[in-house]
């Protein structure tokens, strides 16, 4: 999984929601949404990396399921960010959009790796 496209994602998409949000103005007590927007979606591709050097296959996969977590919260808080006219409705179904994709992704690396587990 080392330059998956998992990883490349996730890595691309943090970025973009740093991009985004250096222009959102914090001024007006939207700060918190947007440190927390940063934190989750930072944390996906970080929980991800980490799951390259789990110390199991139950690591691995809980590794993953917080990527996922974080990949959850940070749809809720770009949702926030449009609800509370930061960012264009335009912008926030561009990051919804790729933050689906990275949540399918995930889902489907938890199951293969579910599968892969020797009972």
């Amino acid at each position: 999984m080392k330059d998956s496209e998992l990883r490349i994602r996730s890595k691309a998409f943090a970025l973009k929601v740093i991009s985004i949000c250096d222009n959102v103005d914090t001024r007006k007590g939207r700060g918190v949404i947007v440190n927390q927007v940063i934190r989750s979606s930072t944390s996906i591709g970080a929980n991800i990396h980490e799951a390259n050097y789990a110390a199991s296959k139950a690591d691995f996969i809980n590794k993953l399921h917080i990527a996922l977590k974080e990949c959850e919260e940070t749809e809720y808080w770009v949702e926030l960010l449009n609800g509370s006219n930061s960012i264009t409705e335009e912008i926030a179904n561009c990051l919804l959009q790729e933050c689906g994709v990275i949540r399918r992704m995930l889902v489907k690396s938890i199951t293969t790796a579910k599968k892969n587990v020797a009972p």
